[in-house]
């Protein structure tokens, strides 16, 4: 503890204590007030030598944890306690039977889940993350408070990522990115969910972040002026009607922001709706409807509404339990505005989400939404021998997903994922239904299985007993539940015809006076290059390894022993096929493979790798290197679409990777360019390319139309200052009005 001022961090100690006793519930009775204590001087006699990464005491991060449980999830004590408690048995020498005799086996057991997912994707060096949230999300079947503080620990420590190396920074923010914050949005934790994406983005894309945050603060004032303006007419109306409300006006989140520019291709000046207002009305739950919509016509008497922007999730709400009446109007001013309306208790919802459902649970279609995605993911999680990364893929693309309402024949309201099929549906009547589905009837219409259906459709399905699932069926479907009872029932089907695969391969090697031990076993995989004993039973029930091919291969085991250990692309090396590149083509295989311009991992080391095409880093980029299974390792960029994924699912196969000063050398790169067709423009693009800034051109393209005109240029250039510096020259041509990088040519 040297060096450090005691008697400060004691009463710095305290007072965070009593800020998180003033966040807590208003009913907390005095008995709460005690076992709070009671858990606060356990936790803090537990990690009483122990220091965060910051250097504060590690205490600072169990009662920040608390303080966000309470006051920005809206938790009650029981849940206080265990976020005091979250790292204590993981981290201490205290054991699960020491809490549960302290404080009861609902505490433990709210503990013990939080010490199976501690660490998971804290710690860097796991090697399954993808099992591991499989594992956290089974929590989910115990006790939603597990996630729910897990979120709440989430959040703290990437309020306090500064102090971590940028490779664990960039790990730490992709996974947050890719799981946390949509799982804090499913849960209807919005704020929560706004700033995880808000930080996340921060240290993946920090110039950008940086950029919109400086932005935003410099037209604070501007936007706040044209607040005041704009809600000042509605204010008066809003009284004489006797409504009791309140109005907000915030800015959206950065990475919202962000991600509008992106879509859209425009600046941050050419954003509208960089901020919404919000119309909170203090409703009882039998007006509330009726008092919103009574808002909506307040507002469209003063300004237009554009038609294709109400969002109506009063009436049906989000399956995460969100509820609000959203719509756009043309202001006074000659901008967009768009406009929340929602009673107060819509609006703890939609900040607090599924912790606020328990203060409403007497509303029982409040809980309904919530409750049913619960049970989809306790569905999801029976499945024990299912692919981890393949539960990852089907949770993340259905559960975090937008939706579509649809109904059945008799009018019943069904909520699946946007893009699902008549199969989908079937599938979520009943699996039976499913794997019997021969086709569907949408609005009284004869479809195929794979007809993707809107919002509003009413579907009826087609059954025979005869149809079985096929495993072109995997194609047609999206939702998690379709693909998990396709490929248990195309598993099972497989596993018996192995079976029978099996019993005549057997008589088959005992015909060739072969025996079929572990060491033959081993020997019959490596040859005909299959991954397990089921795939190889399999290939030869169907007929795709024959008696023929058992020949070859007892023939290659007289010739030689060691024949047996290679694959056949070994034995029999393919013949090289004759090149047909292009020059440029060329020499971009020879500039991916340049060897010495990056160095690898923590000792910087310098090894062969590949410049991955997805991307194309050129020097400059903030990049790290990727250990795949075919090609060694490859170089991302940081920013890379694919980097989410990678980091996130596969983080311990991401190594640091630098770049070292190689001038000289070129790396593939592209542009792209918006405008007014003018005559003379691409003679003026290619001059500033070719002539002033000495650059080869590997491609071009400009499409017309309109009198507008979109240009793709993929070019060599020797780093990221080489190409602003371009950016910013072809940006002054008269007539171009957007340039930006592109990863790779469309």
């Amino acid at each position: 503890m040297q060096g450090h001022d005691i008697e400060a961090e004691r009463t710095e100690i305290l007072k965070r204590y009593r800020n998180l006793l003033s966040v807590c519930k208003p009913n907390t009775t005095k008995q709460d007030k005690q076992l709070i204590r009671k858990a606060f001087n356990l936790a803090l006699e537990a990690h009483k030598d122990m220091r965060r990464r910051t250097g504060e005491p590690y205490i600072y991060h169990p009662i920040a944890v608390a303080s966000l449980s309470a006051g920005e999830i809206g938790l009650g004590t029981t849940s206080v306690v265990c976020a005091l408690l979250h790292d204590v048995v993981e981290d201490t020498d205290y054991t699960l039977a020491d809490i549960e005799g302290l404080f009861g086996e609902k505490v433990a057991r709210i503990i013990d889940g939080l010490t199976k997912i501690s660490g998971i994707f804290d710690n860097s060096n796991s090697s399954l993350q993808a099992e591991n949230f499989r594992k956290m999300l089974l929590t989910l079947s115990d006790d939603v408070r597990v996630i729910l503080i897990k979120l709440a620990d989430r959040l703290h420590n990437m309020r306090t990522l500064d102090s971590m190396p940028r490779d664990k920074q960039l790990k730490i923010a992709y996974e947050t990115a890719y799981l946390y914050a949509p799982l804090s949005n499913r849960l209807g934790l919005y704020a929560i969910k706004s700033e995880l994406e808000d930080l996340a983005f921060k240290y993946t894309e920090p110039e950008i972040f940086n950029s919109i945050f400086q932005k935003l603060k410099d037209t604070e004032k501007e936007r706040s002026k044209f607040i005041n303006k704009f809600i000042f007419p509605l204010r008066k109306t809003l009284s004489e009607q006797g409504l009791k409300y309140k109005i907000t006006g915030r800015a959206k989140s950065i990475h919202s922001i962000w991600e509008k520019m992106k879509k859209k291709e425009i600046p941050f000046e050419e954003v509208f709706d960089l901020f919404a207002i919000r119309i909170i009305i203090d409703s009882s739950h039998e007006n509330e409807k009726a008092d919103c919509w009574k808002v909506y016509s307040i507002i469209t008497d003063f300004y237009r509404p554009n038609p294709d922007r109400l969002r109506d999730w009063i009436s049906t709400p989000k399956a995460n339990g969100y509820e609000s009446l959203h719509t756009t109007v043309m202001s006074g001013m000659g901008k967009w505005v768009e406009v929340q309306i929602r009673s107060t208790r819509m609006d703890e919802i939609a900040e607090k989400g599924y912790a606020a459902h328990w203060k409403y649970k007497e509303v029982a279609a409040v809980e309904s939404g919530l409750d049913d995605w619960l049970k989809k993911i306790r569905e999801l999680l029976k499945s024990p021998d299912s692919n981890a990364l393949d539960f990852l893929e089907d949770f993340k693309l259905n559960l975090f997903s937008d939706e579509i309402f649809v109904f059945t024949p008799k009018g019943d309201l069904k909520t699946l994922p946007i893009h699902s099929t008549a199969l989908d549906f079937a599938y979520n009547i009943h699996s039976k239904v499913g794997e019997n589905c021969i086709g569907a009837k949408v609005n009284l219409k004869l479809v195929p299985i794979s007809y993707q259906l809107k919002s509003g459709d009413q579907i009826e399905i087609i059954t025979s007993v005869k149809q079985k699932p096929k495993e072109e069926w995997l194609s047609s479907v999206v939702t998690a539940k379709a693909k998990s009872r396709i490929k248990d029932y195309l598993k099972d089907e497989k596993r018996k015809e192995a079976e029978l695969g099996k019993v005549q391969l057997e008589e088959k090697l005992s015909q060739m006076n072969i025996e079929l031990n572990n060491s033959i076993l081993n020997k019959l995989m490596l040859y005909f290059n299959v991954k397990t004993p089921i795939d190889l039973y399999y290939d030869f029930s169907i007929g795709k390894i024959g008696v023929k091919e058992l020949k070859s291969f007892s023939q290659e085991g007289e010739k030689s022993n060691w024949l047996n250990f290679l694959k056949p692309s070994f034995i029999f090396p393919k013949e090289k096929e004759e090149s047909h590149k292009t020059l440029a083509e060329d020499l971009l295989e020879k500039y991916k493979q340049k060897k010495n311009t990056i160095v690898i991992g923590d000792s910087e080391e310098q090894q062969s790798y590949l410049l991955s095409p997805c991307c194309n880093p050129i020097p400059g980029d903030d990049v790290f290197g990727f250990i795949t299974l075919n090609e060694g390792i490859k170089i991302h960029r940081t920013n890379c679409p694919n980097a989410i994924n990678l980091m996130s699912r596969y983080a311990y196969r991401v190594v640091k990777a630098k770049w070292t000063s190689k001038e000289s050398e070129t790396f593939l790169s592209g542009i792209k360019m918006i405008g007014i067709d003018k005559v003379g423009i691409i003679s003026s693009v290619t001059k500033i390319i070719t002539k002033e800034n000495n650059l080869n051109i590997r491609s071009i393209r400009f499409d017309s139309f309109d009198g507008t005109f979109e240009g793709i240029i993929m070019l060599y250039v020797n780093n990221t200052e080489h190409l602003n510096d371009l950016i910013s020259k072809l940006k002054g041509v008269s007539g171009i009005q957007k340039v930006h990088r592109i990863d790779k040519e469309d």
